[in-house]
């Protein structure tokens, strides 16, 4: 039986999200302890981190923040430059760039900072993304391996150590207690909170004939290269209160575009712009666990005071788990063709990869879809 949160919508689904005796959960706790929190001391600390690592280089860059063109890396250049220092603005290429996308990685460059966009071999990539649609139900897979490992590969290539994140995940959306503090992105944090799912990329080269050669930019560095450079990652979230909207409200004065309408499957027009394959990684969310992103950001709404509980339950009924047609006005069809795979072979994914104990099923235990290839939720008279 799935159980919600008293406090917000998120579900006990939700992997590795803990609860309280009497049923909030973590995530709302933890933003409930920032009232504790000293963030001048945090912002003084943050000063004196960036202070040291300008001390310790003589090159023209202060930190690394590793940027997708999107509200929240945007906001990170802002707050970076702002305090006076100078970042190097990395991307990982994203898997199928968007041309609002694209825009916003452009208008980030024109904040004034220098920019390095690594695009990896785009076959490999493909390659990478059938693997991981079709091995552990997840078409992003590469993508989030790739957006912490290759800021880490320019840390050592360009000789800077500091890369400053964004939020801790663990904190903002909600896992174990005693990292939802901790102000650290390293390899041990990528390993347990990066999106592997359990598929190293180790593994590949013997399971799927990828060398090492076509895997670099997907393998975090060797430990006496970090050690050399003194490589660090910081999350921002850390140092200064984290609040999306807020992000892309800022960023938005600085030339950031948001989306004409709410994006398929959220409940903002500023989120997850940049590539068309993120409605199939969301959908699968929903497959695996009844939630997906539209619960996630109506949950931050609900801490902030900006709806209600009711409210939320009411919008997520109707935005999330619709089947991904299309996304920002391109089909599913073409989204999937660089993968070659057909719409049936991709339903055929989805039905491997959905928890059944949430939906629907005929007599027989098949899953059951309506004329739109929705799935419908069991009713356990919540979200």
């Amino acid at each position: 039986m799935i159980r919600y949160c008293v406090s917000c919508i998120l579900p006990s689904t939700k992997p590795d999200l803990a609860f309280s005796d009497d049923g909030v959960c973590q995530a709302c706790i933890n933003f409930s302890n920032r009232e504790e929190i000293d963030w001048n001391a945090r912002q003084e600390e943050f000063i004196s981190i960036l202070e040291k690592s300008k001390s310790l280089k003589s090159g023209a860059w202060d930190c690394i923040v590793p940027v997708s063109g999107g509200k929240d890396s945007t906001y990170q250049v802002l707050k970076i430059k702002e305090l006076g220092f100078n970042p190097l603005a990395v991307t990982a290429r994203t898997c199928d760039l968007t041309p609002i996308g694209r825009e916003n990685l452009d208008s980030l460059r024109h904040l004034g900072v220098d920019h390095i966009e690594l695009s990896p071999n785009p076959l490999v990539r493909s390659t990478l993304n059938r693997i991981g649609l079709e091995r552990v139900g997840d078409i992003s897979w590469p993508e989030h391996v790739g957006i912490f490992t290759l800021p880490v590969r320019a840390s050592v290539m360009v000789d800077v150590p500091l890369i400053i994140w964004g939020e801790n995940s663990q904190n903002e959306y909600g896992g174990p207690a005693a990292l939802a503090d901790n102000k650290v992105l390293d390899r041990r944090w990528l390993e347990e909170f990066g999106g592997l799912l359990g598929l190293r990329v180790s593994d590949l080269e013997t399971t799927h004939n990828l060398s090492r050669e076509d895997l670099f930019l997907y393998t975090y560095p060797e430990d006496h290269d970090l050690q050399r450079v003194g490589t660090r990652g910081l999350f921002l979230g850390h140092f200064f209160p984290w609040d999306g909207l807020s992000n892309a409200l800022v960023s938005q004065l600085h030339g950031f575009q948001v989306w004409n309408t709410v994006v398929e499957g959220s409940a903002a027009g500023y989120e997850n712009l940049d590539n068309y394959q993120t409605a199939i990684h969301d959908y699968f969310k929903f497959l695996k666990f009844g939630f997906a992103k539209a619960s996630d950001i109506l949950s931050m709404h609900i801490r902030r005071g900006r709806v209600s509980r009711q409210q939320a339950i009411d919008v997520v009924q109707d935005l999330e788990g619709k089947f991904p047609w299309k996304y920002l006005d391109r089909a599913l069809e073409s989204i999937l063709e660089p993968l070659q795979i057909s719409i049936e072979r991709f339903v055929d994914v989805c039905d491997e990869f959905t928890n059944v104990e949430l939906f629907e099923t005929g007599v027989d235990g098949e899953l059951l879809r309506d004329t739109k290839g929705n799935l419908r939720k069991i009713n356990y008279d919540n979200p």
